[in-house]
């Protein structure tokens, strides 16, 4: 059954990399110790930076044993997948990141993994990868995925590093009257709002997922026709 923890973002001010979700990524991990990285989200920074990045993040996690290796060192990434403990998907671009899992035929292997159960931790675009599409990614389309359908292991969309702040001076759009645009094209497909500090926690059960909404912020569920509802931290969502 589904064990996954969706991060917003990998920073907070005045903390390390991942220092905020330290606690919850490893009580995500629980016994692994062999863990794979994905980290086809990065662009301007090279895979085995971000692998770096992540490792020295989760050093008090390494220091308890355990393992992270980038997906991109494996002769077989697809075995990989099968055989490791849990799997780590890093933020950067969602397009990007698509594309790369699209194209080594990982999509599949992916998500098998994931609905059997085996821990896993997404931070931004590898949380947004967890919805049905990444329409709702905050990301510029710089590559083609040939396609935006993604992983579909939670049943609604994700908008990663949510905020409604409008900086003074500003005429575009604000990312309510974005997410109400998706709404109107897609009245069936609610979409929730993750502030930058939150994640969820999804655990499965024999009657269904168990969603839960953890941070310091209240995050906001979007759906067609109806006004942004606001959702406290430590609720349900399903």
């Amino acid at each position: 059954m589904k064990n996954l923890l969706l991060l917003s973002n990998s920073r907070m001010p005045d903390r390390g990399y991942l220092e905020h979700a330290v606690d919850a990524i490893r009580e995500t991990l629980g016994d692994a110790k062999k863990v794979v990285l994905i980290p086809f989200a990065s662009v301007t920074i090279v895979w085995d930076s971000t692998a770096k990045n992540v490792r020295l993040g989760l050093q008090v996690l390494r220091d308890e044993g355990v393992e992270i290796t980038a997906i991109h060192h494996f002769k077989d990434p697809i075995a990989a997948l099968a055989e490791c403990d849990a799997i780590l998907v890093n933020g950067g671009n969602t397009f990007n990141l698509l594309h790369h899992l699209r194209r080594k035929e990982l999509i599949v292997p992916l998500r098998n993994e994931i609905l059997k159960g085996k821990p896993y931790v997404g931070w931004s675009a590898g949380s947004g990868i967890c919805a049905p599409t990444i329409r709702t990614s905050n990301d510029m389309p710089i590559i083609d995925p040939a396609g935006l359908d993604s992983l579909g292991v939670i049943n609604f969309q994700l908008n990663a590093h949510y905020t409604n702040a409008v900086p003074e001076g500003w005429m575009g759009e604000t990312r309510d009257q974005r997410l109400a645009e998706f709404l109107h094209i897609n009245p069936t497909m609610p979409v929730f709002g993750l502030p930058e500090g939150d994640w969820l926690r999804v655990m499965g059960t024999p009657l269904g997922d168990e969603i839960t909404l953890h941070g310091p912020f209240p995050g906001k569920w979007f759906r067609a026709g109806q006004e942004p509802a606001e959702v406290a931290s430590g609720s349900r969502l399903a």
